[in-house]
């Protein structure tokens, strides 16, 4: 798909890993110029990735050509997952590249708190506790004193809490609280260190019908505070409307389920004033606020450059402009305000390095290198213009390696080089900034100030070209990046990335253990430099035996491997423990794993994180061995069912017939299956007969909205969105006598303790007097949830759903998890 429009991330000083380079077509560069003569901001403020109103973001950024960002409170790491099995943490590093992705394509620009999302929460007196109100808060002001924006908006109401995710509601409170903060020296005054307060000029909320329960009551609404406007309009440079580019953008939150169709034609928008001078009618936002280059001091020269250069724009030679904007681009160097200083700087750098059909390159032998090696680097420089381009110098970062051609580039005349690329001893590896350290269950812990709000962390190996054109030095920065031709794609972009010397990997992330028998634990170095040799040891605690003590290895080639194994025997009684790898080489320690996140809308992303497998042994007995399961949403359950034992077969919705399911013992379908997978509703009635025969089916949680199918059970049965977030919450046993509470494993209240996140979700609220209800549960100062888990006798087998959050569960290892759902599966045996 061709990329619309792109996003400076002035904060960042980041670059799009792994993306194609730039390059803009006439009409781009245009608009690029129609923005550079705006000087108005508009940050809006919202909790999760998803929840931002990207009709409202790119209407903004490329109607009213503001700077436009979105601050997402969280990285939306609490969420499920639609398209792999990536939770927590994985999964807020995946949402926040399609953020990215996202603004990419209506040209916002994106930050981040240091909140963790933590799962569902129904009121913000629960949320804020989590979090640590005062930080985050605290972030909301850093970035709002960074971004200066004019105008804030939020998408949630601070005023209904308990009426939407207290997530929702925390974000607009915290927003309308830094409204205020940001402007007030004496608050966070630590972070006047590094900028100045700043006091925006208006504060609104992004309301719709929805917040009125529809269009009726909405209708009869006191509007006398609103501002509504037609966001529906057509970008003929772009030959899109914005609502297409609304849900381009929008469809790029694919592990959320969130592909949007674009529309065309009016679409209105409201914006409710909180705080600051309502606007005059039909005026806009930035009514009253001077958004013209008479803004600063010293602007007025500029924008008369520049506003002829919008006004005569040729497109057909862009280059024509250059003149004009070098002269544009040496005034804003002396402007006081740094701030706008700062900003159009960049901006200007942009469309200088388009307009005179500059390419600049860096391009590493391997996508990878480890600390203290060097490798080459190949660079190319290529002026496509008339003007006289002087390529100064080339120097890659860190450890400053530099060439300096000192020639002048030809029109047309490419120019390469090669240099050695010398990567410090002491250099970073490559990773999430807000993962190198141990944070809460609320909170990332990250220790340097300017480092927070960022999207990503900042790029650390670049080239820096320094250029004269027609005698104006200017420096490009451009990242280092590993590029192949791909018999398929063609030419094909990597991240280059600093990694481990050695990284180390278990196959899973928790192995169980249910009897006293040993396991074999293999553990797969990968090596990511030439000849490297030395031993492996793996720690656990005190009660588990580890054979042998240790083991040598040796790999030749970088990107070789070798699989290392383990016997491992637990202690008798149940007992859990992390076991620790650390490879030593030439009196190093090495005992990181590298997490590679590979999906084709965003650039591939590493993560380097502590190489650990949790050790589990269960006190479990079951009946049964054959499991069906049928895929949904993505999950591990059926990972985590073998790891116990069970023989599991993931079978393709298409191939289920009544001679294919005879031989199971159960039937499982995952998590959200009737909400994604269309077949299932032609398979249903084989399912069913499958019960009836005898056999036993265990379906987990889908979603009212969105479900593909009517019958959802062979009786009735009605999905409410009840669900229980506390996941310490009390659970008493409605049927204690029943056969899923005390056969083969009898379970107790000790059993729902230490789970994680939440109890479940999406609990039916209604079902026919044929289900029996196993357990009720509810938070704080709420009614009992009931219908967590309903068993029926269906025929001669068992029909059960569950709104239980097995999912979540199960990679944790929580035992009571695995006792239950075993229980389920040996229902009737």
């Amino acid at each position: 798909m061709r990329k619309l429009f792109f996003a400076l991330f002035l904060l960042s000083c980041c670059v799009v890993n792994a993306q194609a380079p730039e390059k803009w077509s006439s009409s781009e560069i245009y608009n690029h110029v129609k923005k550079l003569n705006f000087l108005g901001s508009v940050l809006y403020i919202a909790a999760h990735p998803d929840d931002e109103n990207t009709r409202l973001i790119s209407y903004f950024s490329n109607e009213t050509n503001a700077r436009t960002a979105y601050l997402s409170l969280t990285r939306g790491d609490g969420g499920q997952n639609l398209i792999g099995p990536e939770l927590r943490e994985k999964l807020g590093l995946i949402r926040t590249q399609e953020l990215l992705a996202a603004r990419r394509i209506d040209g916002g620009q994106q930050f981040f708190t240091r909140a963790n999302d933590f799962g569902y929460s129904k009121t913000p007196s629960e949320t804020l506790e989590i979090w640590n109100k005062d930080e985050v808060l605290s972030d909301v002001v850093w970035i709002i004193r960074k971004f200066r924006p004019d105008v804030i908006i939020n998408r949630f109401d601070h005023r209904t809490p308990g009426s939407t995710h207290g997530h929702h509601t925390s974000s607009a409170m915290l927003s309308v609280e830094a409204f205020e903060l940001a402007g007030n020296k004496n608050s966070y005054n630590s972070q006047l260190d590094y900028l100045d307060n700043y006091q925006p000029k208006r504060l609104f909320f992004n309301t719709s019908p929805w917040f009125y329960g529809g269009d009726e009551a909405f209708q009869e609404a006191d509007k006398s505070n609103f501002l509504s406007f037609d966001t529906g309009i057509y970008f003929p440079t772009r030959g899109l409307s914005n609502p297409e580019i609304a849900s381009l953008s929008r469809s790029q939150h694919r592990s959320q389920g969130f592909g949007s169709t674009g529309s065309r034609g009016k679409q209105m928008e409201y914006l409710e004033l909180l705080k600051g001078e309502l606007p005059a009618k039909d005026a806009g936002i930035f009514d009253g606020i001077d958004t013209s280059w008479k803004r600063v001091k010293g602007g007025e020269a500029i924008g008369s450059i520049l506003n002829k250069v919008e006004a005569e724009f040729n497109f057909e030679n862009p280059s024509q402009h250059l003149p004009q904007l070098l002269k544009a681009y040496n005034l804003i160097q002396n402007l006081e305000d740094s701030h706008w200083k700062e900003v159009k700087t960049e901006e200007i750098k942009e469309i200088i390095y388009a307009t005179s059909g500059l390419y600049l390159e860096a391009v590493a032998q391997r996508s990878y290198t480890t600390p203290a090696e060097e490798l080459p680097v190949q660079l190319e420089a290529i002026n496509r213009s008339d003007s006289e381009i002087k390529l100064v110098s080339v120097e890659l970062t860190p450890n400053n390696s530099k060439t300096q051609p000192g020639i002048t580039l030809e029109n047309n005349e490419g120019w390469e080089n090669q240099m050695t690329f010398k990567i410090p001893s002491t250099a970073s590896y490559t990773t999430p900034y807000w993962l190198e350290s141990q944070g809460s269950m609320g909170m990332y812990k990250v220790e340097d100030q300017q480092l927070r709000g960022l999207p990503e962390t900042p790029l650390n190996t670049k080239a820096t070209f320094k250029v004269t054109i027609d005698g104006t030095e200017i420096e490009f920065h451009k990242p280092v990046v590993y590029k192949y031709n791909d018999e398929v794609y063609g030419e094909t972009y990597k991240n280059f990335e600093i990694v481990p010397a050695v990284t180390l990997h278990f196959k899973e992330d928790v192995l169980i253990f249910n009897n006293d028998e040993p396991k074999t634990v293999m553990v797969q170095l990968t090596s990511n430099k030439n000849n490297i040799s030395g031993d492996l040891k793996l720690k656990a605690g005190k009660d588990w035996k580890i054979e042998p003590v240790k083991t040598n290895f040796s790999i030749a080639q970088a990107g070789g491997q070798a699989n290392l194994s383990f016997k491992i025997t637990p202690p008798k009684g149940q007992n859990e423990t992390k076991l620790i790898p650390a490879a030593i080489v030439n009196g190093q320690t090495y005992s990181d794993d590298l997490v590679e996140i590979d999906y084709d809308h965003f650039p591939d992303q590493n993560l380097v994180a502590p190489a650990n497998l949790k050790l589990v042994k269960l006190d479990i007995k079951k009946k049964g061995q054959k499991i069906a399961y049928i895929e949904g949403a993505g999950d591990v359950v059926p990972e985590s069912l073998e790891q116990i034992g069970y023989d599991v077969t993931k079978i393709s919705p298409q191939s289920i017939s009544e001679s294919s399911l005879k031989n199971y013992d159960a039937v499982v379908v995952g998590i959200r299956a009737y909400n994604i997978v269309e077949v299932l509703k032609f398979k249903q009635s084989i399912l069913f007969d499958y019960v009836k025969n005898g056999g036993t089916m265990i379906v987990q949680y889908n979603t009212n909205r969105g479900l593909l199918i009517d019958d959802l059970s062979p009786f009735n049965l009605e999905l409410s969105r009840d669900r229980v977030t506390e996941e310490n919450a009390e659970v008493t046993f409605l049927a204690p006598e029943h056969e899923v509470l005390n056969s083969p494993n009898k379970l107790t209240s000790e059993d729902f303790s230490g789970w994680v996140q939440e109890r479940g979700l999406y609990f039916p609220d209604s079902w026919d007097e044929n289900f029996t209800p196993i357990l009720s549960m509810n938070d704080k100062n709420e009614t009992p949830k009931n219908g967590s888990l309903l068993v029926s006798k269906y025929g001669k087998g068992y029909y059960i759903y569950t709104g239980i959050s097995f999912f979540r569960q199960f990679p944790e290892a929580v035992p009571g998890a695995f006792r239950l759902f075993a229980n389920l599966i040996s229902i009737g045996k």
